[in-house]
């Protein structure tokens, strides 16, 4: 039996995209087949290009967003670069833009303004904030909204707040981005028409922060901020293991601690005493269960200690550092890497999660060098080579 085909193949993508939420949401749609076409200022392009260059040269985060697409430089101040941005959306299915506040409309590359005049777009606008309100212009780095979020608030220690160490607010506003996209083409394979999505870094965290949100509004209280400990859980922590390294297990009903009494602690009358009998009286003296815990462990090889709470059916994990996760076992066994091209040589990188059984793997394709593919689209919107060399001339591509 032939494969299928990629889901979203025949799809074509323009995104004037700059960051992380746009490019990321574009880059699944690549993964999964679809042509995306990047529009980048001529001025050094997105300007995540800029942000390291960590990956052989190039930027991790560009790295990372942006595999599989076509890079065209334009300068959209000027109406010539403006005209072959219309152009290239006049033939695709989605426009995606993450433009600060208002500029997408100033160039009426809004949604609303696109889809009114091509009713089979699906277009999309990512914004910090949303549309309208109070914080409608204030900018949206991924920092900030995780402040106004609330996560910073339930992320760290009781005594220090802190980040998450990845870009979270991007990142959901990046998959809900996504995720509009696919529903608003099923919508349009049965209707015909697309029509805008919206979608904001804030709202987009807001609701990942459901948990907390919804026991700070109906319990009185938000959860504390505890470490790696859970804060109704107990034991739920990391250990330090002879070795040097951390092995984090949680207990989750009062079994689990009996067998965790009696095959790792060694102490199988713990499991009937009443001070540490049930989940909330260990809640209750925390700092005995840990030390109880801790004192088993300690004395192991993280591999060690982690065989012998496996054995005894207790849920645990290696608390492993970025480089750790790049050697795991697993992503190993399941042969997850591949290489990708980049303007500097092959780059290592995971496949995607979305796995789609019966038909080819995911397409990664190349990162793109700046205004790479600038020359190929212009001619393919029916520019002659004369019309080409005078914008290049007047600095209007690169």
């Amino acid at each position: 039996m032939n494969a299928l085909p990629p889901p979203l193949a025949g799809i074509t993508v323009v995104a004037v995209e700059q960051a992380v939420a746009a490019p990321f949401a574009t880059r699944q749609l690549a993964d999964l087949g679809a042509r995306v076409i990047k529009v980048e200022r001529i001025d050094g392009g997105d300007f995540a290009r800029g942000y390291d260059t960590a990956a052989g040269g190039l930027a991790s985060h560009f790295v990372w967003c942006n595999r599989g697409k076509e890079s065209i430089a334009l300068d959209l101040k000027d109406p010539r670069g403006l005209d072959v941005v219309r152009q290239l959306v006049a033939g695709a299915d989605v426009f995606v833009q993450n433009l600060a506040h208002g500029a997408a409309a100033r160039l009426g590359l809004d949604a609303a303004t696109l889809c009114a005049a091509q009713p089979r777009l699906v277009a999309v606008d990512i914004s910090g904030y949303g549309p309208s309100g109070p914080y409608a212009d204030k900018r949206a780095y991924d920092m900030l909204v995780q402040c106004e979020a609330g996560l910073v608030s339930v992320t760290g220690t009781p005594e220090q707040p802190v980040k998450a160490g990845i870009p979270a607010a991007d990142i959901a506003a990046a998959m809900y981005a996504f995720s509009g996209v696919l529903a608003a083409l099923v919508r349009r394979g049965a209707t015909g028409r697309g029509g805008p999505v919206e979608v904001s870094m804030l709202d987009a965290l807001a609701e990942w922060m459901g948990h907390p949100l919804h026991h700070a509004m109906h319990g009185g209280t938000p959860p504390a901020r505890t470490g790696l400990a859970h804060a109704v859980i107990a034991p739920y922590d990391a250990y330090a293991t002879a070795d040097g390294g951390r092995v984090l297990l949680s207990v989750q009903n009062d079994r689990e601690w009996r067998r965790l009494a009696e095959q790792v602690i060694g102490r199988p009358e713990l499991g009937t005493d009443a001070d540490f009998a049930t989940n909330a009286a260990r809640v209750v003296n925390r700092e005995r269960t840990d030390a109880l815990v801790g004192a088993a462990l300690g004395g192991l090889g993280a591999d060690e200690a982690v065989g012998l709470l496996e054995r005894a059916g207790v849920a645990c994990a290696r608390l492993r550092d970025v480089q750790q996760l790049a050697e795991h076992p697993q992503l190993a066994a399941r042969e997850r890497w591949r290489e990708v091209g980049s303007p500097v040589g092959p780059l290592r990188a995971l496949l995607p999660p979305i796995t789609l059984p019966g038909g080819g793997e995911a397409r990664m394709g190349d990162v793109p060098a700046l205004g790479e593919h600038t020359e190929a689209l212009l001619r393919a919107v029916g520019m002659a080579d004369v019309e080409i060399a005078a914008l290049r001339r007047d600095g209007v591509v690169a």
